[in-house]
């Protein structure tokens, strides 16, 4: 019998261990931290053995197949061992696609991924589609694989699931954008990250689909260096494209086959340069896919967008209080910044993936009057931006900064919390961060 070992027991790892019990395989699931309580309990329900707080390693490299989550570095001790000794490691995206026919849309780059998934995916369920949503977003994908079989799946893939692809294939890939992120996992080597996010074209060919911002220079320039396989699709919200989707007399233009008019770009959902930029990208996979266009329509203006990205929470004594809580880089805080109408209370910090702050600062002088720095180590921020504003607070408490911004902030405001950090030292994750932030807000 084949022997596949998980290696960490969250949303993938556990969707990969049924899959795998399901196809026949022995499964030990090892986790070098604590598991979640209901983890354990689906475990045990599929009758999986597991071990958590560290890994045996003679009950790991006896494996045929290794699948390791995606917050567990190439780097890891275990992973360089059961490498040397010539056993495959994969990533769950990886393993599933073995076991599925479907037709798979996979959505990446620094920012928007969620909110482009969660949307393409509306689009699509809208338009009749069999379909389901998930990868680096709720499900996994190995799970979803497991439980039922769909005829589409909407994956938001991130730049370490892709890492441990050597077969997986997008029928359709998007790529929003590359801007420097987890660099600390890539030596700080802003080429290899790049790199990485490329891994979605890797296995296309020149029936499939690949949907890109034309107005990205880091893609621009790795295009002009590499050919690739599949069909380009761009999209520009500052040129007319001969082919793909741009904006003409303030109208979303979609050209493939022929030339269609979508909307006003005054009509979407969710405004903004970045949000008109990811309803381009759904509406060309929902055109490929032949949703009519009154649907594409019509989904893209109710769309309201996804929780933690830039959710608007309450508004107390005319302060307005905004939990942009998955602004984990720079440059999804600067859209979060440049978006701000009024005067702004910034809270900001939590654990530096090799940020570089300077592109901020021109928004933060225009418009923010205080800084609270919410993290375990706020030097860095307290370099770049000590200067810029007259107030700039420290605390390690969701509860503390939220009360201190209360304090701060007059009528007419705006309490922004968008991080440009992970949240691991402080909170479980962006989401246990946003979440406490609005619990906070509401007990004010």
């Amino acid at each position: 019998m084949r022997r596949l070992v998980v290696l960490g027991a969250g949303e993938s790892g556990v969707g990969t261990a049924i899959l795998g019990k399901k196809e026949g395989f022995e499964v030990f699931v090892s986790d070098f931290g604590m598991i979640k309580q209901r983890y354990k309990e689906v475990l045990e329900h599929h009758e999986i053995e597991w071990e958590e707080g560290s890994h045996s390693e003679e009950k790991i490299l006896n494996a045929n197949l290794v699948m390791k989550s995606p917050g567990i570095p190439d780097s890891a001790p275990l992973v360089v061992k059961l490498i040397e000794v010539g056993i495959p490691v994969v990533s769950e995206i990886e393993f599933a696609f073995g076991y599925t026919e479907a037709l798979l849309i996979g959505i990446t780059g620094s920012n928007g991924k969620t909110t482009t998934a969660t949307l393409t995916y509306e689009v699509l369920k809208q338009g009749g589609l069999d379909v389901v949503l998930g990868g680096n977003i709720g499900r996994s994908f190995a799970g979803m694989v497991a439980e039922d079989s769909h005829e589409n799946y909407v994956l938001e893939l991130s730049s370490f699931q892709l890492d441990g692809i050597v077969n997986y294939r997008n029928h359709i890939a998007v790529l929003l954008n590359i801007v420097p992120d987890h660099l600390d996992r890539y030596d700080y080597d802003f080429g290899r990250y790049i790199e990485a996010k490329f891994r979605i074209l890797m296995n296309q060919t020149e029936e499939d689909y690949f949907i890109y911002d034309n107005d990205d220079k880091v893609m621009e320039k790795w295009l002009s260096e590499h050919k690739i396989r599949s069909q380009k699709i761009p999209f520009s919200v500052s040129k007319t494209l001969e082919k793909g989707a741009y904006i003409e007399d303030e109208k979303l233009i979609l050209k493939l086959n022929n030339k269609i008019e979508i909307m006003p770009i005054a009509t979407l959902g969710l405004q903004g340069q970045h949000n008109i930029k990811n309803a381009m990208a759904a509406s060309t996979v929902a055109a490929l896919l032949k949703i009519r266009k009154d649907t594409i329509r019509e989904s893209l203006a109710n769309f309201q967008g996804v929780e933690h990205r830039l959710e608007k929470v309450l508004k107390i004594n005319n302060v307005m209080y905004i939990n942009d809580s998955k602004a984990t880089n720079v440059n999804a805080t600067f859209y979060a910044l440049d978006s701000m109408e009024s005067t702004t209370v910034w809270i900001v910090g939590g654990v530096d993936k090799g940020n570089d702050y300077a592109e901020l600062l021109p928004l933060v002088n225009e418009k923010v009057k205080a800084i609270i720095c919410l993290g375990v180590d706020n030097e860095k921020i307290i370099s770049q931006f000590g200067s810029c504003v007259d107030i700039l607070v420290e605390t390690d408490s969701m509860k503390g900064a939220v009360e201190i911004a209360y304090k701060l902030a007059s009528k007419g405001d705006t309490v922004l919390l968008s991080p440009a950090c992970a949240s691991f030292d402080l909170f479980t994750n962006y989401e246990d961060r946003g979440r406490q932030f609005k619990e906070a807000v509401r007990n004010l």
